[in-house]
């Protein structure tokens, strides 16, 4: 086998799993762990995975993105701490726009109760979150095609529905957030509906976990200085994100 098919094999393999351990690669490939990590290199180099201590995760591109369903399993406990501490960021914002994914589900779910509150998304599963909670948020479910690893609309239905709305605060979620590139997504659709959401709302909040920093998608939809805050978790190192911080957000790692 080839470096360049061992490379393949080994992103088919991130992908499939979520993420892949060095040991286990050599072992499956037949060759010395230095090799493994020689190809996890280039392949970071290629931006098509990141590297950890003792393995790698695939980064989502234009031709891999991961399901709802998979992002519900992975950091949890760091995704609920996370949406806790940018809802408490709401202040006296009476609409809302929650972007697509689990942060932002969370974060939708961590929203006062006790005020009215009306919460405009793309996400059907957003939408059934709070539609089914007994308080006084109004749910406006932007229409449009559904994606159906992600369960959210896109296309120029949603962001027309979208550009007739002033929203008061946007929660944005990310594939990717870099200083260099800003924040990126792998679906041009999905940039789009993003890029509006940031043209609608007058206060813009980043929640996502660690992992997403430094990481590189397809399409850029914002960047960094637009941001009033970025919200993430306390794996992030404090002078990376004093670096982020630099470009104008505040940063509050949890």
């Amino acid at each position: 086998m080839s470096a360049e098919e061992r490379q393949r094999e080994i992103v088919r393999a991130a992908r499939r799993a979520g993420s892949v351990d060095v040991t286990a690669l050599a072992a499956e490939l037949g060759v010395a762990k230095e090799t493994v990590r020689r190809d996890l290199r280039a392949l970071e180099d290629h931006g098509l995975v990141r590297r950890t201590h003792g393995g790698a995760y695939p980064v989502e591109s234009a031709g891999f993105e991961t399901t709802l369903a998979y992002r519900t399993t992975m950091r949890v406990p760091e995704k609920r701490r996370i949406a806790a501490a940018a809802a408490d960021l709401l202040g006296d914002a009476e609409t809302v726009f929650v972007d697509e994914g689990f942060t932002p589900q969370l974060i939708a779910e961590a929203l006062p109760t006790d005020r009215p509150l009306t919460v405009l998304t793309a996400s059907l599963a957003t939408a059934n979150a709070l539609a089914e909670a007994a308080n006084d948020t109004t749910v406006l479910l932007l229409g449009g095609r559904v994606r159906p690893g992600t369960l959210a609309t896109v296309d120029h239905w949603t962001t027309r529905m979208l550009s007739g709305f002033v929203v008061d605060l946007a929660y944005i979620g990310a594939n990717g957030i870099s200083r260099e590139h800003g924040l990126t997504t792998p679906d041009p659709a999905v940039s789009e509906v993003k890029r509006q959401a940031m043209r609608a709302a007058r206060r813009h909040v980043f929640a996502g976990v660690h992992t997403k920093f430094g990481a590189v998608s397809f399409c850029r939809f914002a960047h960094i200085g637009e941001f009033e805050a970025i919200v993430t978790d306390t794996q992030l190192p404090a002078a990376e994100a004093q670096r982020y911080a630099l470009q104008g957000p505040q940063v509050l790692r949890v």
